[in-house]
């Protein structure tokens, strides 16, 4: 079975949340960093709100406000819904940041290679008793 090209491009919001999805997770697992694992999550939060947002639109549909004449109306709860994990996710963000800071003071470092060869050679010290 073919795809038809008019059914790829109709659907350009799904394949960019997708690529946009695709390539946060992507950061997410191959980057050591720890400031960069929190940009991928981001790109990977945002292309979920793209996904939800872009289904919650009807084409041709209105804001859900009863005039007596009948319209299409678009539906607000993927909107409203997307503002609370906008908030939950700006607090997140701002909460993985606080934690880099504080593994930065008290490793140095904030690659995680780097965290886990400090961390194995203080278990090693601490088994041989020094």
């Amino acid at each position: 079975m073919v795809m038809d090209i008019d059914f790829i491009l109709a659907h350009y919001n799904y394949w960019a949340a997708i690529l946009l999805m695709a390539a946060g997770f992507y950061i997410v697992v191959s980057r050591g960093n720890l400031i960069k694992k929190i940009v991928g999550l981001n790109m990977f939060q945002v292309s979920v709100f793209m996904l939800y947002i872009s289904m919650g639109k009807v084409t041709g549909g209105t804001a859900p406000i009863l005039t007596g004449k009948p319209e299409i109306f678009s539906n607000p709860l993927p909107h409203v819904l997307i503002l609370t994990a906008i908030v939950v996710g700006v607090a997140t963000t701002a909460i993985g940041l606080a934690l880099i800071v504080r593994i930065k003071e008290a490793y140095g470092t904030i690659e995680e290679d780097e965290i886990l060869v400090i961390d194995r050679t203080l278990e090693q010290q601490d088994a041989y008793g020094q």
